[in-house]
């Protein structure tokens, strides 16, 4: 199934106008690489020419001695090889999966799937927009499962290889909580789930709900279960309590999560059976960006020291952990600047310009964000006008007509692209920030 949801300073030494950045530390190098996260969670993560990001997870199978792994995968379009084909543009992909146990059995899947575009410009996406599927019955036990995917065009190969237990869903029991995009589940263990699977579980900030498919089984009608949001050092930040649907044999339900009601950051959702020791749990990433994320509280309090109401974020951090669900709730509505809107506009505004900044303006090993250039465009936005400015070490001069405020940035490397405000530039922007973000009952 496929769908398109698809540093050297110069020989003369330091100038007076340079203001060095002070050393990066490996643990505020934040937001990183979203495949560092993913695969923290455990999720199956390739960045090699074909990059894909994708899960296993198992539900109960349609006797007692089988189970159902539901693979999914999400690729994106740029690691695939497109050609003209009529008027569109054409891909195929090959992938094999393999489940390999110590006692010898062996079950194995392969298949090849084609995406078809309609522009160029969609071939080169960098989201995982392509998504693939797979179910099959398993027996239970210890294997070793390799997923590998081919570009049908190319030379291009990605791999990941993992062990994994194949649980046996023997009495009361709970399927692991899976991600989807779409669809029903199914009412029958002979039956196939008919469903679009999630297969990084996460959570755009911001937009989308995210839904999960809960399977029990061998359960009494109206059996109710508790599921939780809690993040990696188990604060709550969600909980509801929901019924299962069905028969004695399978019965199933689906929690959704609205938008904005979970913080930045990895999170982990379990649901367990009202009196019973029955558990189930699987990862839950909230992000910004497909490419970008934070992985904890803290990170996301790192994320947001430029965003203008530092009043609710100091707020937000001295909130306890107990009370980091709540507090994200009051801070996400303080900072709304329309509340008759489901969107929160300033942070969603916000989180794009960091998105951007990271595209434009990285500096070496450091993130865009992180750079001077990027600390000015997340405050104040795209400058009405650029200058460059020629020399031994090279500038840039960027002009905002209506805050009547010139910022001149410096190339300390001599050329190498290092741009760092000069002290008089830095001084008239940290003016300029202290009345954007001056109480507006202040404001003259």
């Amino acid at each position: 199934m496929v769908l398109f949801v698809t540093i050297l300073v110069g020989a003369c030494g330091p100038r007076p106008w340079m203001t060095p950045r002070p050393p990066l530390h490996p643990g505020n190098v934040v937001p990183s690489d979203a495949v560092v996260v993913y695969r923290a969670m455990g999720l199956l993560a390739d960045t090699s020419r074909v990059h894909f990001v994708g899960s296993i997870r198992f539900l109960a199978g349609p006797t007692e001695d089988s189970s159902l792994a539901v693979l999914a995968l999400s690729l994106r379009n740029n690691s695939l090889t497109f050609v003209p084909q009529a008027h569109d543009y054409y891909a195929i992909y090959h992938v094999d999966l393999v489940f390999r146990g110590d006692s010898g059995v062996t079950r194995q899947v392969s298949r090849d799937e084609g995406v078809r575009v309609s522009t160029v410009r969609e071939t080169l996406r960098r989201d995982e927009s392509v998504l693939f599927q797979e179910l099959l019955t398993v027996p239970p036990g210890v294997y070793s499962v390799r997923v590998v995917v081919r570009d049908g065009n190319s030379p291009a190969v990605a791999s990941v290889e993992l062990t994994d237990t194949v649980p046996r869903f023997a009495g009361p029991s709970l399927g692991a909580p899976i991600p989807i995009y779409e669809g029903v589940g199914r009412a029958r263990l002979a039956a196939m789930p008919q469903f679009i699977v999630n297969p990084r579980g996460t959570l755009r900030y911001g937009t989308d709900s995210v839904r999960f498919y809960v399977e029990g089984y061998h359960w009494q009608l109206g059996t109710r279960v508790v599921a939780r949001i809690r993040t990696m050092d188990s604060v709550d930040l969600w909980r509801d309590t929901v019924a299962l649907v069905g028969d004695t044999a399978l019965a199933s339900t689906t929690l959704v999560v609205k938008p904005g009601e979970l913080p930045l950051g990895r999170n982990a959702l379990s649901v367990e059976a009202l009196g019973a020791p029955a558990r189930a749990q699987v990862p839950l990433l909230v992000t910004f960006s497909e490419r970008w994320a934070v992985a904890d509280f803290d990170q996301m309090l790192t994320v947001l020291k430029y965003f203008n109401r530092q009043d609710l974020v100091a707020r937000l951090r001295a909130a306890p952990r107990d009370q980091r669900g709540p507090a994200w709730r009051d801070f996400r509505r303080e900072s709304d600047p329309d509340t008759l809107t489901p969107q929160n506009e300033a942070l969603d505004e916000y989180f794009h310009r960091l998105e951007l900044a990271n595209e434009q303006y990285p500096e070496g090993v450091t993130p865009g964000w992180m750079t001077d250039r990027g600390e000015v465009f997340i405050t104040l936005g795209d400058p009405d006008q650029t200058f460059d400015l020629p020399g031994t070490f090279p500038g840039l001069r960027w002009e905002y007509t209506q805050r009547h405020l010139s910022l001149v940035f410096r190339d300390q490397t001599g050329g190498l692209g290092q741009f760092h405000l000069t002290p008089d530039s830095r001084a008239d922007f940290d003016k300029a920030v202290a009345v954007l973000r001056r109480p507006k009952s202040l404001a003259p």
